[in-house]
């Protein structure tokens, strides 16, 4: 062990505290021995430090820090040197405010566009989220703070997050939902990873010692500490074992105390915690030590500000561009509608809001710009129905302009933390608006602000359409100069936009069936399943316009690069990303179509050109054996296709490519709908064949358990618990239609019974959920026994706490 000289001097009763918080944000420090207590804080593209009392929720009001564009904004712009020196900025932050562990990025896969979190994460291709991250993870370690990749794995719904199991065949697993973090940990080599709080195929994140000792530590040489996610703990002790080396936050010695009688009982060897504890001192020490070199440290706030404008200037995706409407010319006419040009959507919400150090809008920085502002409509309001005087003045003035800058996109209420969307359409207020202006102007730029995709029946309606997604505190600045042609849009889109919701591959298994969530698509995730059965889409993965225009030629292939130029044929400066595809043409198990695996993001002056290489590494041809259970090569031939999106290929040539002879890990005839790419109506034995055993029972019944949610209630045998949930119910609905959703309540109602002794502060212990379980199910002599051992938990647990108070 690297730290014996600490854990030596260290009691039993230390160490198993160390290996879970102080509080809600803090590790447990032991100073007189050498172990000192750091931070750790939320911040994917900004730091949230909370300040005042400290909330066991995790969710109040924080430091003033730069709010970055969002993850799902930076990955349009396929720039990994960009994302390092967003890390860069982020790590320096953190560290001025104290802040040792930075939670973040976030690396889960855009499997459905409703997925509530998705502004959080890069993509629905894990080669491109993996190189991206590992520019953020460099960027963040620079100063020597920690940066904290999250969550693994599969978690990719944020319904019932707590209490869901995603059910996942091994291939799938390894080849989608899992290469984003191998490609993190490999290149980037973060210092901590969050568990996530479901299920994974039956076992915890936080607990499944397959992902967290013999992927995570054994094949991919992970040598930093795990934390779990907030309140994810299942089963502490467990936990240990498979590898996490943090519970957080603090159970006030719950937990701690369930470890201590497990090493005495011989359920958990001393050596095992003492593995746990030096893992997790290996980075306490190193990042308190980086963060003592930045006490009275300022970080540069206007100038983190311009660079969180450049960042969302490299992001911005054209997506229209209708009788070259844009960029417009100097002195141009226009009407600027809708109220996210006055009070914009610039992050998500939930643990990822940000305070910002300085918020720009549209109306607030437009006077920069060399355009002639004739007025301001507010159009509509956020979650509200349409207001007919708000769209007939916005129409009147629109008469007045010769164009129309439209902002549009969801509110607060559509991308949260907790909740998923029900749909993919902008609100009906939103929609009758456009139809207003649209007869009385048909010159509309509409700017859209939204982390993930939505449906445009409204698109013939809009002659330009510029793509900002949520791009941080100075994005109202960017988007502008890309209307007027200061800056010339360079960002593509990281994920797929369909035409409507049901074209989607998971849209017929998602969220979850109870507490499965069955990944029946397989493979076919985005571009992979449109691209294979050919369904036409509104913009493709990889798509973006410019005002300039690219050429390719001459093009040479090899299995360890792809070498062609590209030449800037327009007559503006401009970038283009070429992206590099794959197909193997002789595979011995089903593939999708094309798989990305290379891209370079390539600036021309007009009329410039370059030789440009993109390398084919280790991720290009391999495919993961079930049989051998690692990841192997087929021998043959394979395509190798440059492109300026996935649908527009133009370069391509084939290459021979040395196999493994490895076994045979599949029988075509098991997997049609797999081999044919039609899998929105996969048949239960077919998914069987592909998981290789029976799918599991993931249903709920009608006794209530120490994993299920309190949104279960609804069934339980108890009229009070049934009454509770009415409550929370109505109160949740209510925010929901008001566009205010209460995200303390939203995380409770999603929230497994055992979870209460994780998220109270230590107020409730293990023990107490317990008889709550027993209260709830209403059986008299239970209810009575659950009543009793509640009373005697609390009186055990508050003697913990003050034990407790002696560690600091």
């Amino acid at each position: 062990m690297k730290h014996d000289d600490i854990i030596s001097r260290l009691t039993l009763y230390e160490k198993c505290h160390l290996l879970s918080g102080k509080n809600f944000w803090n590790t447990v420090g032991i100073e007189e021995k050498g172990v000192p207590s750091v931070a750790l804080s939320d911040g994917p593209h900004g730091i949230r430090k909370q300040y005042g009392k400290d909330s066991q929720m995790g969710i109040g009001p924080s430091y003033p820090a730069t709010c970055f564009p969002t993850s799902a904004t930076v990955a349009n712009s396929w720039d990994t040197e960009l994302c390092e020196k967003i890390g860069e900025a982020l790590g320096e932050e953190a560290a001025s405010q104290g802040v040792s562990v930075l939670l973040g990025p976030g690396l889960n896969i855009k499997r459905n566009p409703l997925c509530g979190r998705n502004f959080e994460y890069f993509s629905e291709d894990p080669y491109l989220a993996g190189k991206l991250a590992a520019g953020y993870v460099r960027g963040i370690q620079k100063n020597g703070i920690s940066a904290c990749i999250k969550h693994f794995a599969a978690n990719n719904t944020e319904l019932r997050r707590m209490a869901s199991d995603s059910i996942v065949d091994e291939r799938t697993l390894r080849e989608i939902y899992l290469t984003a973090f191998e490609i993190a940990v490999k290149e980037a080599k973060p210092k901590s990873l969050m568990a996530s709080y479901n299920q994974i195929n039956g076992v915890y994140g936080n607990e499944n010692e397959k992902l967290l000792n013999d992927i995570l530590r054994g094949e991919w040489g992970f040598d930093g500490f795990v934390v779990s996610d907030w309140g994810a703990c299942n089963d502490f002790v467990e936990g240990v074992r498979a590898g996490s080396d943090l519970e957080m936050p603090s159970t006030r010695g719950d937990s701690p105390d369930l470890l201590i009688k497990a090493v005495k009982d011989g359920r958990i060897s001393e050596d095992i915690v003492d593995k746990r504890v030096d893992e997790l001192l290996d980075v306490i020490l190193s990042t308190a030590e980086a963060v003592k070199k930045y006490e009275g440290k300022d970080f540069d706030i206007d100038a983190h500000h311009s660079f969180a404008e450049k960042a969302a200037a490299e992001s911005l995706v054209l997506l229209k561009n209708e009788e070259g409407i844009l960029p417009l010319r100097a002195g141009t006419k226009v009407a600027v509608i809708g109220d996210f040009a006055d009070n914009p959507r610039y992050q998500g919400a939930g643990s990822s809001l940000v305070n910002p150090t300085r918020l720009d809008s549209a109306l607030g920085v437009i006077k920069d710009c060399p355009l002639e502002l004739i007025g301001y409509e507010k159009g509509y309001e956020r979650s509200a129905p349409a207001n007919e005087q708000l769209i007939s003045a916005a129409a009147e003035l629109a008469k007045k302009a010769e164009v129309v800058l439209l902002y549009l996109g969801l509110d607060e209420s559509g991308e949260a933390e907790g909740l998923d969307r029900e749909h993919m359409r902008l609100s009906d207020a939103q929609l009758r608006l456009i139809d207003g202006i649209y007869s009385a102007n048909k010159n509309i730029v509409v700017i859209l602000a939204a982390g993930s995709p939505v449906e445009m029946p409204w698109l013939e309606k809009a002659k330009g359409l510029i793509h900002g997604c949520l791009c941080g505190q100075a994005g109202a600045g960017a988007i502008l100069k890309a209307v007027c042609g200061i800056v010339n849009p360079s960002g593509k889109l990281s994920e797929t936009y369909p035409l409507s919701y049901g074209d989607i591959p998971s849209s017929p298994y998602f969220p979850a069936k109870e507490r499965g969530v069955e990944y029946r698509e397989g493979l076919y995730v985005g571009y992979r399943y449109f691209d294979t059965v050919k369904k036409p889409v509104l913009f493709p993965f990889g798509y973006g316009l410019s005002y300039t225009s690219f050429l390719y030629s001459e093009p040479e292939f090899t299995a360890d690069k792809a070498v062609f130029t590209l030449k800037n044929t327009g007559d503006m400066d401009g970038a283009e990303i070429a992206q590099l595809y794959v197909r193997a043409e002789n595979s011995s198990v089903y593939r999708p179509n094309k798989e990305l695996k290379g891209f370079k993001k390539v600036f021309l002056k007009a009329g410039e050109s370059k030789r440009v290489a993109i390398p084919l590494d280790d991720k290009a041809f391999r495919y993961f054996n079930t049989v051998t259970g690692r990841f192997e090569k087929d021998g043959g031939e394979y395509t190798i296709m440059i492109g300026s999106s996935v649908s527009d290929i133009r370069l391509s040539g084939t290459v021979k490519v040395d196999g493994m002879n490895a076994p045979k890990s599949e029988e075509p005839e098991a997997l049609p709908h797999y081999r044919s790419g039609d899998i929105t109506a996969v048949p239960d034995e077919e998914f069987a064949a592909l998981l290789g055993h029976p799918i599991p029972d993931t249903g709920w019944g009608g006794t209530i358990g120490m994993n299920d949610a309190l949104c279960q209630l609804y069934y339980a045998k108890s009229l009070k618990a049934r009454l509770a949930y009415r409550i929370m119910r109505g109160k949740l609905d209510k925010g929901l239609k008001k566009g205010d959703p209460d995200l303390h309540l939203v995380f409770i109602f999603n929230m497994p019974i055992r979870a209460m002794s994780k998220v109270s502060g230590g107020y409730i212990s293990e023990k107490m959920c317990r008889s709550v379980v027993g209260i709830v199910n209403g059986h008299a002599i239970a209810f009575f026994k659950g009543i009793g051992g509640f009373i005697s938990g609390y009186f055990r647990q508050r003697k913990l706490r003050k034990k407790m108070m002696k560690i600091k």
